[in-house]
């Protein structure tokens, strides 16, 4: 095998535009050999747990689509992380849209092995549903988890008409299945109308250190970025459910909700999680078929890119 499985060969488009090419992440090469590998892109393009618009199975390819207009030189880091790092695309998981349990099972089996190798995994979602199976195999290695929860909704409902493992669901059965450490859980970004006060208090109640879009907006980024290092110690997982987003900068999602932070801000947060012990990041619920001129994908291929920056940054 290669030294670098990640550099860029002809096939992939080696010196072409952005709208040549094979489109994987970023041009990394597609592989699921994991041999001194330190980052592997998988797809889960998985939907049939949402509960408003369905579309959400397209994001993976989409953002690998776009990730192809991304020069590889973060700017502010000093690192350009696919040549600073091995970086593969590890392709699509295998899901199965009629049986969520079977579902969970598949997506375990695929992350399993990128988990085990110690190999660091940059999910590209589908629905948050998907965050569960990743928090189980990450917990088996790692134990429980100190997680940073970017969202508009806190997904901590115990089931939405009578199923248990739905995309608003996903946190509540990893603290019940004891994967997250809750002393060190935070929900960032969260905004908009409940169906009742208790699914505020019930994510309190489970351990959620919410900071809510308010204190964003009225304390800054600077102090959200000072709450989130002093409570986060790690082991850390990312999730971001890129509606917590406004949707004037991501209006491609299923449930979006107005009120919520631009781009810029977004990558302000990312950018300043560098000190952060960083095991794993996902990026869910893009919707290709509500976007406008591809600005919602976009914004995750350039976030996911901030991701592989922070880890280039820690090595460096």
């Amino acid at each position: 095998m290669e030294a670098n499985l990640s550099r860029i060969d002809a096939a992939l488009g080696l010196g072409l535009p952005p709208y040549s090419g094979i489109t994987t992440f970023m041009r990394a090469r597609p592989t699921r050999e994991l041999a001194g590998v330190d980052v592997a892109i998988l797809g889960i393009p998985y939907d049939a747990s949402v509960t408003n618009r369905t579309g959400t199975r397209f994001g993976p390819r989409k953002i690998r689509e776009v990730s192809t207009m991304i020069w590889g030189y973060h700017t502010r880091f000093d690192v350009t992380p696919m040549q600073d790092m091995v970086v593969v695309d590890y392709g699509d998981s295998a899901v199965v849209p009629t049986d969520a349990l079977a579902n969970l099972e598949a997506i375990q089996m695929t992350i399993r092995p990128i988990v085990q190798a110690g190999v660091v995994p940059l999910t590209l979602g589908g629905d948050h549903s998907i965050t569960f199976p990743i928090l189980r195999e990450l917990s088996a290695r790692y134990g429980k988890i100190s997680v940073l929860h970017f969202d508009s909704h806190m997904d901590t409902w115990d089931g939405e008409n009578g199923q248990r493992y739905t995309h608003a669901t996903p946190f509540r059965r990893a603290i019940e299945e004891g994967l997250i450490n809750t002393a060190e859980y935070i929900q960032l970004g969260i905004r908009g109308p409940e169906e009742s006060p208790a699914d505020v208090q019930d994510a309190l109640d489970l351990g959620a250190h919410i900071i809510p879009i308010e204190q964003v907006m009225e304390g800054g980024i600077k102090a959200a970025l000072a709450e989130i290092t002093a409570r986060l110690k790690g082991p850390v997982y990312i999730s971001l459910d890129i509606d917590v987003a406004d949707p004037a900068y991501a209006p491609g999602t299923g449930t979006p909700e107005v009120g919520g932070l631009t781009s810029y801000q977004l990558l302000q947060l990312m950018r300043g999680l560098r000190d952060l012990d960083l095991i794993g990041f996902d990026l869910v619920e893009v919707n290709p078929q509500y976007d406008h001129a591809d600005i919602t994908s976009l914004l995750a291929a350039n976030l996911a890119f901030e991701f592989l920056s922070l880890l280039a940054a820690r090595r460096a």
